[in-house]
């Protein structure tokens, strides 16, 4: 054993994707004395500006963006109780298909090689014993998602860490649930036409494949600070929409698949350390 604290890196896309998509666990541990490191790939550049104003929309400026949503990332931070903020500062390629798919410096662009070579370093320096990061798809197919995969898988090999690696995910149960939510607070909700409910019914996983269910209830409350700390991305605001104890009730529990463990840790498990401590 050395003195070395117990850590859990997220990689992550975009500020704000924290929050969502790990907000519980980051808040969990950081109470349970464990180290949390967040690696966020993008400037968030795509994003809503103020106002609400689109990518590609007159007055829309991706710098300014990227400077309002940095110091948003920071404040979800601190709501998180995040121990180390690491920016790897790539341009926000947008939605597939978008233009900034193939902008200069657009992380979508990038060579896997080149950011999995970055991460690698900060793998090395702070050792985690726990990454979590997205599956193949980026979970719902965003590209900067699919690449923070792809850099995070690539720079593991490139180490000889050999942390529990894990992807976000959601149960197929949760995502009905939260099909019906959108419904209730948005009546005019259109239903989706066939293509779009085929392709949103691959999203998550059966429920009995997956492995790893965190309760993270007792954080919500914090979960949703560091949502409402995006504020400026609308996308959000949905969420905010549901008050405290509706948004508790939804996101109380996060769930993941577990990809690699050298710990031998029982599945289905819940606790991302389980065979750690």
């Amino acid at each position: 054993m050395t003195d070395r604290p117990l850590t859990l890196m997220a990689v992550h896309a975009h500020p704000d994707d924290e929050a969502t998509g790990t907000g519980g666990v980051l808040a969990r541990y950081a109470a349970e004395g464990i180290r949390t490191v967040l690696v966020t790939c993008t400037d968030g550049g795509c994003g809503d500006g103020p106002g609400g104003v689109k990518p590609g929309d007159p007055g829309h400026d991706p710098a300014a963006v990227a400077l309002l949503r940095r110091q948003e990332l920071e404040a979800s931070c601190a709501v998180l109780k995040v121990s180390e903020l690491e920016t790897l500062d790539y341009a926000d390629s947008g939605m597939m298909g978008w233009p900034g798919n193939d902008a200069p410096g657009s992380f979508w662009r990038t060579p896997v090689e080149e950011g999995a070579a970055r991460l690698a370093e900060l793998m090395r320096h702070y050792r985690p014993d726990v990454v979590v990061t997205y599956d193949e798809n980026g979970f719902y197919g965003h590209p900067d998602h699919i690449q923070a995969h792809r850099i995070t898988m690539a720079a593991l090999e490139m180490t000889t860490l050999t942390p529990k690696v894990y992807w976000t995910t959601m149960p197929r149960s949760g995502m009905q649930r939260f099909g019906d939510i959108m419904r209730e607070f948005h009546e005019d909700v259109p239903e989706p036409d066939p293509a779009e409910a085929a392709a949103m019914a691959e999203i998550g996983l059966p429920d009995d494949e997956i492995t790893t269910w965190v309760d993270t209830a007792a954080f919500s409350g914090q979960k949703f600070d560091a949502l409402a700390a995006h504020s400026s991305q609308g996308e959000n605001i949905f969420f905010l929409k549901m008050g405290r104890e509706r948004f508790g009730e939804l996101m109380g529990t996060e769930t993941f698949v577990r990809v690699k463990d050298a710990t031998g840790a029982a599945v289905p498990e819940n606790d991302l350390f389980a065979g750690l401590r």
